[in-house]
């Protein structure tokens, strides 16, 4: 597998938790599915910490959250597993409602709050939280692949907080995607670059494509729950094989 994303790319040794790491962030193997519910903006909108975050709507009333799953089998910080779930937004600016989410769709160029972020190692949780003002905490991100799914269960101590189902499908070459995430750090804002190489990618919009079962017990679970999910995904997408570049967090008028 040819490594071009990561060349011409400067990285500077750093200590992460009294442990040695690089900036930026190199991810050399990965794994992720990623599942987009449309959910009550009125009801997201209590959970976004800063009004320039506006949230990225399908149709009026209806904003979009962001499920993804990543196993990091080969990293700078070694594998971990992560679970992000974020909410689509737009920074500063007006949302049109279903013509912004085709923007940052078809340009590739994703802008998520991020939410929650559960991580199995206490380096990409160190991390996370002190560099970039992540909402890391460790939790239990087991997979289990069937042949025609694959299975991610997060969990906190015995607590079950969702289990995220996606179907296996036929891959092609992807292309290189930019994200953009924002993090708030002391009430400060803070974003960050992400770019990935989709080395093996397919999408779907089939309804059956994915699915979530939320938990009962957790914090999570009520949160999930309140903001009324739809009953299937809008958006999938399944990427076996990916590598990716995480940027050193920065000041939004760094931007």
């Amino acid at each position: 597998m040819k490594e071009d994303i990561f060349k011409g790319v400067k990285q500077w040794d750093t200590e992460i938790g009294g442990a040695r790491a690089k900036r930026p962030l190199f991810f050399y193997d990965s794994f992720s599915m990623q599942a987009i519910y449309a959910a009550s903006t009125k009801k997201v909108l209590k959970y976004i910490p800063h009004p320039a975050m506006h949230p990225v709507e399908l149709v009026p009333g209806k904003c979009l959250v962001v499920f993804t799953a990543f196993e990091y089998r080969k990293s700078d910080i070694g594998p971990y597993n992560e679970f992000s779930i974020a909410i689509m937004i737009n920074w500063g600016g007006k949302v049109i409602p279903g013509l912004t989410m085709l923007k940052q769709m078809m340009s590739g160029n994703l802008s998520g709050y991020m939410w929650h972020l559960p991580v199995t190692t206490e380096i990409a949780r160190h991390g996370g939280v002190v560099a970039y003002g992540l909402p890391k905490f460790i939790a239990g991100i087991d997979f289990k692949n069937n042949g025609q799914f694959i299975e991610c269960e997060l969990s906190e101590g015995k607590n079950k907080i969702l289990n995220f189902k996606g179907k296996i499908l036929k891959t092609s070459k992807g292309k290189i995607r930019r994200f953009k995430t924002y993090s708030l750090i002391n009430g400060i804002p803070l974003v960050t670059n992400i770019h990935t190489n989709q080395v093996k990618f397919a999408k779907s919009s089939g309804k059956d494509s994915a699915s979530i079962e939320i938990g009962v017990n957790h914090k999570i679970c009520h949160e999930l729950r309140d903001i009324d999910l739809d009953k299937r995904p809008f958006f999938y997408q399944y990427v076996p094989l990916s590598q990716s570049i995480l940027f050193p967090a920065k000041n939004i008028m760094d931007n």
